[in-house]
């Protein structure tokens, strides 16, 4: 019995130092700097993306809050409906006018407060910001850029000094991509093969690279570093190999690279190459 007594001792003594330890790192996560904003989101370094993060966390929010409307509605129903002395349990098919109401009622509100404000606010965000390409267009040092995705690689075309795609100035590289930070970039994405999607994660932007179609999506960077390109649509048995890097230049390095490298290009520019010559004329957007 005292051995009994003992084990049952030993184990709530066992139970209460995990628990301590558990609040102990619970305690020292708290105190450790926090990370990034956001639920699992990466670093923002775009000026727009903050509207895409808002986006996501009134989303969050909005389930947050269904989900305990529906919990209070369920404890409620349970405690409600109890048989009691002198109660007789109360049963219905929710087919009432009354329930139905309620139901209406609460579909309503949830549709209007949290579907409405995401539709509302997802389409000024379309129409104003990230579709208007006019005023990233507008600026003085915008850098313009070709994509073209194929099976599995990223291939991006700069204009070159004289501001013509597809002759002998152009930058050309392959899998790695290089902006300004402070400048508005304007890409236009195609695709060889299959569907595509050039996502940067860090910029909160993905747009289809889609066969027969170009498409148009603008960024611009806040901070300087090195960031991923990734694919976010399923383009074949490679697609797990299809990924880029975006390095972010202070303006000034990114003038030199930009005057070297085409300095190479022309001298390289063979016209015999076809398939180097993959570029198309800027298509106004």
């Amino acid at each position: 019995m005292q051995r009994v007594r003992n084990l049952k001792l030993g184990r709530s003594l066992a139970t209460l130092a995990s628990g301590a330890m558990a609040l102990a790192w619970t305690v020292a996560a708290w105190a450790e700097p926090l990370g990034e904003p956001g639920v699992g989101l990466p670093r923002d370094v775009s000026t727009e993306g903050h509207r895409i993060d808002w986006l996501m966390h009134y989303s969050i929010f909005g389930m947050v809050v269904c989900f305990i409307i529906m919990c209070v509605w369920m404890f409620w129903a349970c405690f409600k409906h109890t048989e009691k002395a002198g109660h007789e349990v109360e049963y219905t098919h929710g087919n009432s006018k009354r329930v139905k109401a309620i139901g209406l009622a609460f579909a309503f509100g949830i549709f209007l407060i949290v579907d409405g404000m995401l539709f509302y606010n997802s389409s000024v965000d379309m129409h104003d910001v990230f579709q208007n390409f006019e005023e990233p267009l507008k600026h003085p040092d915008v850098v313009r850029v070709e994509v073209n995705a194929h099976q599995w690689a990223w291939d991006f075309r700069y204009p070159g000094p004289d501001g013509k795609f597809n002759t002998k100035d152009d930058v050309i590289t392959l899998n790695e991509l290089k902006i300004p930070v402070g400048v508005p970039v304007v890409f236009q994405i195609g695709a060889v093969d299959v569907i595509h999607a050039f996502y940067l994660p860090n910029f909160r932007y993905k747009v289809d690279a889609v066969p027969g179609t170009v498409n148009g999506m603008w960024i611009q960077a806040t901070e300087t570093g090195e960031y991923a390109i990734g694919c976010a649509q399923h383009c074949g048995t490679n697609h797990y190999k299809m990924k880029g890097q975006i390095t972010v230049m202070p303006k000034g390095d990114f003038d030199q690279w930009y005057a070297r490298a085409s300095g190479i290009a022309a001298t390289a520019y063979d016209p015999d190459d076809l398939e180097a010559h993959w570029g198309w004329d800027w298509k106004e957007m």
